[in-house]
C-alpha cells in the first residue's frame, strides 16, 4: 500500500483520457438527488418610527424602494410588525387577484381599484 490517506480521500486517476473513467464515463457525474425546490424566507429589518402610522409609511417605502433594486422580492409578502411581537405582522400590500392572475400591488386596506403592477396595469374591483 502505497497511501496511508483513508480511502475517501484518496484520489482516482483516470488511466485512457483526462476526466474520464471507464468506458468513457465522466469520473464526476450529475447529484444522485434531484435539487431542492426554492424555499421562500423572510428577512427582518428593523427601524424606529415614532408611531405604527409613520412605521407603516416607512415600510412601505422600503419594501418598494428593495423590490425596484432587486426585483425577485415578494413584495406582497411584506409584513410590519412591532420588533418585539413578530407574531402580529399584518401585511403591507393588498395582494388582491385580478381577474387574468395578477396581484393588487397597492398597500393593504386602500380605497377604489386594485391595481396590478406596471405602468397602465389592469384596474378591477369596485371602485370610486
Amino acid at each position: 500500500m502505497n497511501d496511508n490517506r483513508p480511502p475517501r480521500w484518496r484520489q482516482r486517476r483516470a488511466v485512457e483520457t483526462p476526466g474520464a473513467g471507464r468506458a468513457g464515463r465522466p469520473l464526476i457525474g450529475p447529484p444522485g438527488r434531484p435539487a431542492r425546490p426554492r424555499r421562500f424566507f423572510t428577512v427582518h429589518l428593523g427601524f424606529t418610527a415614532p408611531g405604527a402610522a409613520d412605521a407603516r409609511e416607512q415600510a412601505v417605502a422600503y419594501a418598494e424602494a428593495l423590490s425596484l433594486l432587486r426585483p425577485e422580492l415578494a413584495l406582497g409578502a411584506a409584513a410590519l410588525s412591532p420588533a418585539d411581537a413578530w407574531h402580529r405582522a399584518e401585511r403591507l400590500f393588498c395582494g388582491a387577484v385580478g381577474p387574468d392572475g395578477e396581484r393588487c400591488v397597492d398597500v393593504a386596506d386602500h380605497p377604489g381599484f386594485h391595481h396590478a403592477p406596471g405602468l397602465g396595469g389592469l384596474g378591477w374591483g369596485d371602485g370610486d
